[in-house]
């Protein structure tokens, strides 16, 4: 495990880093095996330096009702060989631009809690993971979504910390007025909101429009744009079916694009930025949020994007 801080002029700047590839590392072989339960043993003990992480990643999948085993089976252990130089890289590279990002992101959003970074090889349940974890504030960096979205390089990793810390400052805020946090809620009008924040917060910290979803995937933001209209129908449907990961899903797509659910969230606090400011929309009430979610999905399916909630 490595730890990390810093200090400027604005005061302590705060963060953690476990890092378990080392464990990984040293029992990957292993994971080859094609006996479940062995299976378990050898990730349970490369992250078990880190309490609840495991359970994490195993409630990632049993909350929708899959099994882990055959999950990981499909998408994650055949890939592992070929990903590990990546990983690497990927390793390197969050250890050079953790602390940076989180400078930026107290200079731009005023971040002033101390953050967990944990990287780690795990179940595929995502390149980021904001969340919290043993009671703290925690990024949750999963090598094996980053490998596989080949987002090793600096520039991507910027924009995906910039991403999760834009969730967890987001989560603080509303926790500090007595809203519920990011987590408490899982309805797909609420993720579209929570996930547009986010990637507004990306820009705002990296100071630029990252796009860092963008990667791997050329024309992607002028076909969001062009296609504005047509993403918001779609959601509006799905989202009445009570199911969206098309939009969001490394494993899913859009006619052919990926992880359009960001451009879509992030056009939507945009608008509502002409008429409120963006610490106001990050606290707005659950209910509130979800009918001004519909309403602006609704205007724009219809071929008017208007500003404003």
């Amino acid at each position: 495990m490595t730890a990390g801080s810093g200090q400027n002029g604005a005061g302590n700047l705060r963060y953690e880093v476990q890092d378990l590839f080392p464990a990984f590392c040293a029992a990957w072989k292993e994971l080859t095996t094609e006996d479940p339960q062995a299976q378990l043993d050898v990730w349970a003990r490369s992250l078990g330096s880190c309490p609840g992480l495991l359970e994490k990643q195993i409630s990632c999948y049993s909350d929708e009702g899959l099994d882990w085993r055959e999950v990981v089976r499909e998408h994650v252990l055949p890939f592992l060989s070929q990903r590990l130089p990546a990983m690497r890289e990927a390793r390197a590279a969050l250890h050079r631009v953790i602390g940076p990002v989180c400078l930026r992101a107290q200079q731009q959003l005023g971040l002033d809690f101390s953050v967990l970074f944990v990287i780690y090889v795990g179940m595929g349940c995502g390149a980021g993971w904001a969340t919290q974890l043993r009671g703290r504030p925690a990024c949750l960096l999963g090598l094996e979504n980053i490998a596989e979205r080949e987002w090793q390089e600096e520039d991507s990793l910027r924009g995906l910390l910039a991403h999760e810390l834009g969730h967890l400052l987001h989560d603080q805020w509303r926790r500090r007025v007595g809203r519920v946090g990011i987590e408490g809620c899982q309805d797909p009008w609420w993720q579209l909101y929570v996930e547009g924040f986010a990637q507004r917060c990306e820009h705002l910290i990296v100071g630029q429009e990252s796009w860092h979803q963008a990667r791997g995937q050329p024309g992607w933001l002028q076909w969001c744009r062009e296609n504005l209209a047509q993403l918001a129908g779609q959601f509006l449907q799905r989202a009445s079916e009570g199911e969206v990961r098309e939009f969001f899903g490394s494993w899913y797509e859009i006619e052919g694009w990926r992880q359009t659910g960001y451009f879509l969230g992030h056009e939507l606090i945009r608008a509502w930025e002409t008429k409120l400011p963006l610490r106001e929309i990050g606290v707005l009430p659950g209910e509130e949020v979800r009918e001004r979610v519909q309403a602006t999905m609704g205007r724009w399916a219809r071929g008017t994007k208007s500003g404003g909630p």
